[in-house]
């Protein structure tokens, strides 16, 4: 082979450029620290760094954002439960002391004035949040568990809301209440009695009575004899049958409209006189939000309930309508199927409602097919879940009615209403006693008032005591909220234990993949500084190599 000049030239500039390339290429990878900086510097390290990319992205995500919003959030709810136990424990202690015989409804005013400071800051607690977001109304986290003000009963004002509530309820929601019959006691003083007429009252005339009671959640709900609320039943087979098939359940009427009266507690005869005397009947009281059953309407539609095997589970759904929301209310859409039915009245060619816990299907009854939804027999739950892993969620929130359910603020109602009928009686049995000091015993009208105080005396003796049974109720009652409280407190804590293993997890994940990551993509800077270094030498070289063969030509010998 004849070797020319010109070869040799274009051989040496070819060699001298491929060393300026991997000279370039070293510099390159000193400089970014990568091995590669485009996918056909080397395809498998390419796809293998997208790959572990992703990986490291998706841990970054769950370590550094989820796990640590999650451990947040579980730590705000766990304080919040723990000042809700506090809270707790207090008004047990209170409900000890009010349970006390001697004491008068002074102090038990002030033991219930007490309490009501504590259950408004036991539903305040309730409305925390953390970044914004409120800790225990479920997917709502932009609503408040409670009304934060008093709301206009003007249905003209932007501000004004009215809802149509159902709440569901099984047999134990029936309870009794005790209520003492005075009779003529009622508004007996110094100076309205006059003993020289007789007794005011008899002691064989003052009864004690239990009655029936449903308790709704909510008082001073909007109804009356045109507007009455609607009591149906859901036997446990209709229940099944609904879950299976994914369908609307089959409702029947337990209560009809008319075995219901609407009866103010400011009316004469009151709620309570007017369902002893009409056993057949139930009477709704407005302001208290209380739902008395006669005796045989107990026997002939409740009692059969509780006993019958065919209906063992039912479910009793009373719909009623409220509009009167005060500062501290709870707000419905947190515990119950609702509708807001502000604007239902105001354009009825649109369907103004807005619809709370209720379940759409598909009917198929009707043709064409159509969505509709109903109520679902089990609660629907929302629950808040953080991904924190591959396929791995945790759930973070802890739902109102865990907690805060609606019996404290009820059961503190009930003692204000058997507190005013303390004070009343105790005021009676004060101007009997002060009438008694300034007569003497001889006089023909002590007879009288000494029948009239004996009858005050016996009213005020089951007054009392159904006072103090309340307060031992009530005990019960809010020890049941505080165990509660303390299943919540545990099942929050038991999601940070496992938060934190997963955060462990997640921490050595990370280091992992990242080490793989490093080890993939980057670079051994002392190989490769002694890789350019060595190239270096190599293009220096061969320039000077180079030089001095090409300065001689044939031209040199002509």
């Amino acid at each position: 082979m004849r070797m020319t000049n010109k070869i040799m030239q274009n051989n040496s500039l070819y060699n001298i450029n491929n060393t300026k390339e991997l000279t370039d290429k070293l510099s390159t990878q000193m400089s970014t620290k990568k091995k590669i900086t485009r996918p056909s510097d080397d395809p498998v390290i390419a796809i293998r760094a997208l790959r572990l990319r992703s990986d490291v992205s998706q841990i970054t995500q769950f370590y550094e954002k989820n796990a640590k919003d999650g451990a947040s959030w579980l730590k705000v709810t766990g304080d919040a439960l723990e000042t809700t136990s506090e809270l707790l424990k207090s008004m047990i202690g209170l409900c000890t002391q009010g349970a006390v015989k001697d004491f008068d409804s002074n102090n038990i005013a002030i033991v219930i004035a007490q309490l009501k400071e504590l259950k408004d800051e036991f539903y305040s607690t309730g409305n925390v949040d953390y970044a914004g977001r409120y800790m225990f109304t479920g997917y709502r986290t932009d609503t408040p568990l409670t009304f934060m003000e008093n709301l206009p009963e003007n249905e003209n004002d932007p501000a004004y809301r009215k809802y149509s509530i159902t709440e569901q309820l099984d047999i134990s929601s029936l309870d009794t209440i005790n209520y003492t019959d005075i009779g003529t006691l009622k508004g007996v003083s110094k100076e309205s009695y006059n003993p020289a007429n007789g007794p005011a009252e008899e002691e064989k005339d003052i009864s004690n009575s239990d009655i029936y009671r449903i308790r709704l959640s909510y008082d001073s709900i909007k109804a009356d004899n045109t507007n009455k609320p609607t009591i149906n039943i859901i036997t446990e087979a209709d229940k099944k049958a609904a879950a299976l098939n994914g369908t609307e359940p089959t409702e029947t009427t337990l209560v009809a409209r008319d075995d219901i009266e609407v009866v103010s507690a400011t009316a004469d005869p009151n709620p309570q006189d007017y369902v002893l005397a009409n056993p057949d009947k139930a009477v709704l009281i407005p302001e208290t939000g209380e739902l008395l059953i006669g005796a045989d309407l107990y026997e002939a539609k409740f009692n059969s309930v509780n006993n019958t095997d065919m209906t063992a589970g039912a479910e009793i759904r009373i719909t009623y309508e409220k509009d009167n929301w005060k500062k501290g209310d709870m707000r419905p859409e947190h515990y119950f199927a609702c509708k807001d039915i502000t604007k239902a009245d105001q354009d009825p060619a649109k369907d103004g409602t807005i619809e709370y816990n209720h379940v759409e299907y598909l009917d198929t009854t009707v043709n064409p097919p159509q969505k509709k939804k109903f109520i679902p027999c089990d609660k629907v739950t929302q629950f808040l879940e953080y991904d924190v892993g591959y396929n791995q969620r945790i759930r973070v929130n802890t739902t109102a009615d865990e907690v805060f359910t609606m019996d404290m603020d009820r059961n503190i109602d009930d003692m204000e209403n058997a507190l005013a009928s303390l004070k009343e009686i105790e005021a009676v049995k004060t101007d009997l006693e002060k009438m008694m000091k300034g007569m003497d015993e001889s006089h023909p009208d002590y007879a009288n008032l000494k029948t009239t105080y004996a009858a005050a005396e016996k009213a005020h003796t089951h007054i009392r005591e159904n006072m103090q049974k309340m307060f031992e109720g009530l005990i019960t009652k809010t020890q049941e909220i505080s165990d509660l409280t303390s299943l919540a407190i545990t099942d929050n804590g038991t999601r940070a234990s496992r938060l934190d293993l997963i955060d462990n997890r997640l921490m050595t994940q990370k280091s992992t993949f990242e080490t793989l990551q490093s080890a993939n993509e980057d670079i051994d800077v002392t190989e490769v500084t002694v890789k350019l270094t060595s190239m270096d030498f190599s293009y220096q070289s061969a320039l000077l190599a180079t030089g001095k063969i090409l300065q001689n030509s044939l031209m040199n010998y002509i």
